[in-house]
C-alpha cells in the first residue's frame, strides 16, 4: 500500500514541478483532469491484472467521460507521470510508458495493427516530453530523454536523447545540450535538417537566377 501510495504521490509531485500554472497539491487534487486520469487508471490497472477485466474498462470509460482522456486499464505507466490539460489523450492497451514522462493534449500512443496477440502499441522510456498533437503509432520503442514535437507523426524506433519534429518524424539537430522545448510547437533553437536542406535549395536556386 506504501509503494502506491508513493507513485501517486510522485504523479501529484510532477504537476507542480511541470505546470507553472497550478499553483498547491490541493489545486492539483482538485483541477487538474490529468491527475484525476492518471489515479483512475492506476485503479483500473489494478483490477484488470486481478482480472476483473469489464469493470476495469466500466471505470476506464467513466474516467474518459469525466477527463477526456482514454487510457487502457492494461498500459503499463511508470511514476511521476503528468498529462497537461489532456482533453483528447488517447493510450493503447498494450502501452508501456517509463518514470517521468510528460504528454500534452490530443497525444495519441495507439496500434496500427489488429492483432490482439501482439504488441500493438509503444514503448515509451523515461524522462519523455511529447508535445500536443502527436501521434506515436506502433510497436516501436522511444529511448530515454525523447522530445517529441507538436503534431508530429513517430512510426519508427527513436533513439535515446534525440528531439524529432514532422510528418513523418525526423531528428533535429541539436544545436546546444540545454535547448528547450515548447510543447505547442517544436524544439526550440534546434536546426531541423528537412528546413536546412529547402534553404540550401532555394540558395542555389538564388544563384542560379543571377548567372
Amino acid at each position: 500500500m506504501d509503494s502506491k501510495f508513493k507513485i501517486i504521490l510522485n504523479d501529484l509531485n510532477a504537476i507542480i514541478e511541470r505546470d507553472p500554472a497550478t499553483k498547491s497539491k490541493l489545486e492539483a487534487i482538485l483541477c487538474s483532469p490529468g491527475f484525476h486520469a492518471i489515479i483512475g487508471h492506476r485503479c483500473s490497472h489494478w483490477l484488470w491484472k486481478h482480472n476483473m477485466h469489464l469493470i476495469a474498462r466500466i471505470l476506464s470509460q467513466l474516467i474518459r467521460f469525466l477527463t477526456g482522456i482514454e487510457i487502457h486499464p492494461a498500459a503499463q505507466i511508470g511514476k511521476g507521470f503528468f498529462i497537461d490539460h489532456g482533453m483528447g489523450v488517447v493510450i493503447g492497451e498494450t502501452t508501456i510508458i517509463g518514470n517521468n514522462v510528460t504528454l500534452y493534449q490530443g497525444v495519441t500512443l495507439g496500434g496500427v495493427s489488429s492483432n490482439s496477440s501482439v504488441k500493438r502499441h509503444p514503448s515509451v522510456g523515461n524522462n519523455v516530453i511529447i508535445g500536443a498533437g502527436a501521434q506515436v503509432l506502433g510497436n516501436i520503442k522511444i529511448g530515454n530523454n525523447v522530445k517529441i514535437g507538436a503534431n508530429a507523426v513517430v512510426l519508427k524506433n527513436v533513439s535515446s536523447n534525440q528531439t524529432v519534429v514532422g510528418v513523418p518524424s525526423h531528428p533535429c539537430f541539436k544545436s546546444s545540450k540545454n535547448s528547450l522545448f515548447t510543447p505547442y510547437g517544436s524544439c526550440v533553437d534546434d536546426k531541423d535538417p528537412i528546413e536546412c536542406k529547402f534553404k540550401a535549395i532555394e540558395k542555389e536556386l538564388q544563384k542560379l537566377q543571377k548567372k
